[in-house]
């Protein structure tokens, strides 16, 4: 019997469960390297010029972390169609005990990475629930904007990356798997050119902690993480910039973060959290995702 029949491979429904197996993207198979893709950093909303060798570095770095942690590592194959964005593996799929969602990013350059991540994992066998369609009429979505609240609840952002329609879309897909999906106001922030998800705003650390930008969360949101029992901890403004909400919950009360930001770093071990750390300067910053944009889980214990 095939060791897919008797080992589970594939999960979802939990930011905070143990950390086991993880999909990355590093710089060199998402073309930080080729002149080419490299040229449109400003198209792409980069804040300069990449610089390969240390992001490549730095990623690197990332991947000791997550296997330190107990997490199997694997890395997504190059691909032609692929941008500087497709090192954010996060946000092209939506992993559910059922499968994969392929999702239709509202970025249009980052189509092509739900596309070959959904090839991808059937090299993997992990199945696929569902992909959406290329049509925009069928609403678009990206998996940064979603969060599970518990097994049964997900919590979608409303903004320029997930819209009306492929919230609605993903609530008819899974009301039939018996999970609430609840739609989440996101702000205008910088603009629809910029990367705000609603995990720039939020990040899970366990079952009952948040950590959270509290200014920049709708008041509805506030008060739903609040009727549900969720404790608080909140980031220090001025690493707002640096991306300090975004932290990737390993399990066991462990955290991987950007190493920049120290004061939120710190509030996150006075509260008792092992927080990990890896530079982010070049690999995060620059392009405005965290640790938990740099990966897409695919199993957690």
């Amino acid at each position: 019997m095939p060791e897919s029949a008797t080992k589970t491979i594939f999960n979802g429904h939990s930011m905070v469960a143990p950390l086991e197996r993880v999909l990355v993207c590093s710089p060199r198979a998402a073309g930080w390297d080729q002149f080419e893709r490299a040229a449109r950093w400003q198209k792409l909303g980069f804040h300069h010029a990449p610089d390969f060798a240390t992001a490549q570095t730095q990623h690197d770095t990332l991947c000791r972390e997550l296997q330190a942690a107990g997490a199997e590592v694997i890395e997504l194959p190059p691909d032609p169609g692929l941008t500087l964005d497709a090192v954010y593996a996060h946000d092209a799929s939506f992993p559910t005990d059922h499968g994969m969602i392929i999702l239709r990013p509202g970025k249009p350059n980052r189509v092509s990475e739900a596309t070959h991540q959904a090839g991808f994992f059937l090299h993997l066998q992990i199945p696929t629930l569902y992909k959406i369609p290329a049509n925009p009429a069928q609403g678009t979505a990206e998996a940064g904007d979603m969060l599970w609240l518990d097994p049964k609840t997900l919590l979608i952002g409303h903004g320029y990356r997930t819209n009306k329609f492929g919230i609605s879309f993903i609530h008819g897909l899974l009301h039939s798997k018996g999970i609430e999906v609840i739609s989440a106001p996101l702000p205008y922030g910088p603009g629809p050119s910029a990367c705000l998800h609603l995990m720039s705003l939020i990040s899970l650390l366990d079952d009952h902690t948040a950590l959270v930008d509290l200014p920049w969360l709708a008041v509805e949101t506030v008060e739903l993480l609040e009727s549900r029992g969720f404790n608080f901890i909140e980031i220090d403004p001025s690493e707002r910039d640096t991306l300090a909400c975004n932290v990737l919950a390993l399990g066991n009360n462990r955290l991987l973060a950007i190493a920049e930001n120290e004061k939120t770093n710190s509030r996150l071990r006075r509260a008792g959290f092992d927080v990990r750390t890896f530079p982010g300067s070049e690999l995060c910053i620059n392009g405005s995702g965290g640790p938990t944009c740099l990966t897409r889980p695919l199993l957690r214990g």
